[in-house]
């Protein structure tokens, strides 16, 4: 799912258990991660979390459905753009438009995911 579809849905929803749920589903769209992609560990999230790149496109993985929803959202933010483009986003704030509501824990791991990108 696109990014911009992602933000549109999220807004719509008013009911924040029905928005984690929605983050949730989206977890189930994280595509396989191709064989030979390289992958990082993302330390300080709460459960297992890994980025892959191979040829220039973005995919991850982890062992909780709400995280695999929050990286899901995360590499639809930097789905086809270079580095230099995810460089100069701002993803924390566009991260935090979306009116997510999470514990410090889970926000130590966007955190986390967002300075993976910042540092390509």
């Amino acid at each position: 799912m696109k990014y911009d579809d992602i933000k549109k849905s999220l807004l719509l929803i008013e009911n924040p258990v029905d928005k984690l749920e929605f983050v949730m589903d989206l977890g189930k769209s994280l595509q396989q991660i191709p064989d030979g992609a390289k992958c990082t560990e993302i330390f300080g999230c709460t459960s297992f979390v890994e980025i892959c790149e191979k040829d220039g496109h973005f995919y991850g993985r982890a062992d909780s459905m709400m995280v695999r929803g929050i990286v899901a959202i995360i590499l639809s933010l930097v789905d086809g753009k270079n580095v230099d483009e995810i460089k100069e986003m701002d993803l924390v704030g566009e991260f935090n438009s979306l009116n997510l509501n999470f514990g410090a824990g889970r926000l130590n791991g966007i955190q986390s995911m967002i300075s993976f990108f910042k540092n390509l």
